[in-house]
């Protein structure tokens, strides 16, 4: 099946039976040499053949074979279609945070919607970008041993307080902080999220792997309408990304090698640091990820093994 005018010979007899000169004029190949190739089919138990008056006639031995043929060069197809030097790739990992949804606009709405009801009055976006901006430092604390493991939640409603103070609304109580906390469990999809992963999903295996706990992603992935297949969390592995036990833990959650697993994430520095861990990488482009000129990273990133301007993109990149 790996013989190219084999397999086409196979694709010849589909639906129908040739005899030998037939094939030999289709092929232009000598006649020596088709009557080698049909000889290793026969033995291989792909072809049968028949008598017809002074001709022998060839044809598929069963459905079963035709059936084979159809998902040989259904694969060859997609082969085809994959970018040079990514037919290994089985499973794409998927960044969460303004990859696959909208943070800022969905953090910036659950407080203006607590906040309503908590009579308290902020200028909402620069709440969830402040928000965002105690993110990573948060996890570097983590990271360096100055905290015990400690998942994003907590992390999050530990940073709260001082968000809250730096914009003056401290107006919240207890309970109110609590509630906007869990404001990152119910944050909207980018339009081309879900049916771009819909596609996607035809083809690979689908995974969020970002640096929300367990919890709070599966949530999230409820409330978006995503269609993953599995949940990866840093809080899987007790390291926050860009670590590489992060990524390597992915891999192996998977059941797959590093090279085997792309990284997709519109972050270049968790490219570059997925890819020093031996994953391909899918850059997907979300300029307004922090707002109109707001800084987000922008293509083109030649670093990466795929550069698209979405998710729908993506798929037709990858062939999907």
């Amino acid at each position: 099946m790996g013989d190219s005018p084999r397999l086409r010979i196979l694709e010849m007899l589909s639906g129908q039976e040739l005899c030998v000169t037939e094939i030999v004029q289709a092929l232009d190949e000598k006649f020596s040499t088709v009557s080698q190739r049909l000889r290793l089919l026969r033995t291989e138990g792909l072809i049968a053949r028949r008598r017809k008056g002074t001709h022998i006639f060839y044809g598929l031995a069963d459905r079963h074979v035709a059936d084979l043929i159809q998902n040989a060069l259904a694969h060859a197809a997609e082969l085809e279609a994959t970018p040079a030097g990514l037919s290994e790739v089985r499973a794409l990992t998927f960044d969460v945070f303004g990859t696959t949804v909208d943070w800022l606009s969905g953090v910036a709405a659950e407080g203006r919607r607590i906040g309503g009801l908590s009579g308290v009055d902020a200028d909402w976006t620069r709440l969830a970008m402040a928000w965002r901006a105690l993110y990573t430092p948060s996890m570097d604390r983590v990271r360096r041993g100055e905290l015990p493991w400690t998942n994003f939640d907590r992390l999050h409603r530990m940073s709260l307080d001082q968000v809250l103070r730096d914009v003056g609304a401290e107006g919240f109580d207890p309970a109110a902080r609590d509630e906007l906390t869990q404001a990152w469990e119910r944050l909207p999809a980018w339009p081309d999220s879900a049916p771009g992963l819909e596609r996607l999903a035809s083809r690979f295996t689908v995974a969020t792997l970002s640096n929300g706990n367990r919890a709070q992603q599966t949530a999230l992935v409820q409330f978006a309408r995503l269609p993953f297949h599995r949940i990866l969390s840093a809080e899987d592995f007790h390291h926050y990304k860009p670590d590489p036990e992060v990524y390597l833990g992915a891999a192996s959650a998977l059941g797959l090698e590093a090279g085997q697993v792309m990284m997709v994430a519109s972050h270049k520095s968790d490219l570059r640091a997925a890819q020093a861990a031996g994953l391909r990488a899918a850059f997907v482009e979300r300029p307004l990820e922090k707002g109109p000129g707001g800084g987000a990273d922008l293509l083109p990133d030649p670093l990466s093994d795929v550069q698209a301007t979405d998710f729908m993109d993506l798929a037709d990149k990858l062939g999907c």
